[in-house]
């Protein structure tokens, strides 16, 4: 369901996203595999239920439901033992843009596409409702598995999108960029990845090698050792 192909640079644009998570206490299952200077927060034991700071219980009890199914469980862990409704909820509270239409220049543009992901995860959770009750007669947690798959692979698979879901697949691609963000920057999503590079969790970022030269102004060429040591 995810139809998702990550490459290596697409992993570096997720840390830096995620990091904005990275010190939050509050979660129960995520955690992120790349700290910097600080060490790996550790999430609180699973006995103690993440508090949803912005989604209804309701609401995030669905957002978990459909990270799930976008990233099932099979023979790796899926978005739930990740903990990804927990990444998404609080990156969702903190207006905090994954994947945006807007071009982001400054803090008020950031903020403003923010606000923005706050009104389209309420209004696509009610589409999903909507949709649902119109084609089953019942909420979208209250269908039965199959009826489930049926209205997200309207939306997911292009050979079967109609006129009338058009804002239904804009939710459930925006869905899926958090959903793929919050997972593959998790070490549990890191290790399910087939790059050897990328298999083993970072214990650290490292940092601007030129504390010198913070603009990078006068840059020399890396030693032949230095090169070889990075392949």
């Amino acid at each position: 369901m995810g139809g998702q192909s990550i490459e290596r640079r697409e992993i570096l644009r997720y840390i830096g996203i995620a990091a904005v998570a990275a010190s939050f206490p509050g979660f129960s299952r995520w955690a992120f595999a790349c700290p910097m200077e600080h060490p790996r927060v550790t999430p609180r034991s699973q006995a103690q239920s993440y508090k949803p700071l912005f989604f209804s219980g309701e609401q995030f009890r669905m957002v978990e439901h459909l990270a799930e199914m976008i990233i099932p469980q099979d023979d790796t862990p899926g978005a739930t033992q990740a903990g990804v409704a927990e990444f998404i909820d609080f990156m969702v509270a903190n207006r905090v843009p994954v994947s945006t239409s807007r071009d982001i220049r400054s803090t008020e543009d950031a903020i403003a596409a923010g606000n923005e992901a706050q009104n389209r995860f309420v209004a696509g959770l009610d589409w999903m409702n909507a949709r649902s009750q119109s084609l089953f007669k019942h909420d979208f947690m209250q269908c039965p598995p199959e009826e489930q798959n049926r209205l997200l692979e309207e939306l997911a698979y292009k050979e079967k999108f109609k006129p009338t879901t058009e804002s239904g697949r804009e939710f459930f691609q925006m869905m899926r960029a958090y959903t793929v963000v919050g997972y593959y920057t998790t070490e549990i999503g890191l290790e399910t990845l087939g790059d050897p590079g990328l298999q083993t969790a970072w214990s650290q970022i490292p940092g601007c090698a030129h504390p010198d030269d913070p603009e990078h102004k006068i840059l020399r060429e890396p030693s032949a050792a230095n090169v070889s040591n990075n392949l």
